[in-house]
């Protein structure tokens, strides 16, 4: 598997600079993409068992807001 590529681009000389990331930061990399996944998991999570007792309540989130608001 090929790494991601990083663009660098120096304003001085106006030079554009392409290259593999190095081992250290596809390592940070991987691991920012895995707290997201994460982080996402668990939104889709918190959606799914809201959407599932607003079901078994048999009300709407219009019906919640009336009645918390």
């Amino acid at each position: 598997m090929t790494k991601p590529i990083i663009r660098i681009h120096d304003i001085e000389t106006n030079q554009i600079i392409d290259r593999e990331m190095t081992d250290a930061e596809f390592a940070v990399f991987e691991a920012e993409q895995a707290t997201k996944n994460a982080i996402r998991a668990e939104e889709a999570i918190k959606v799914a068992e809201k959407t599932a007792l607003l079901a078994k309540l048999g009300i709407t989130e219009d019906e919640v807001k009336l009645l918390l608001g």
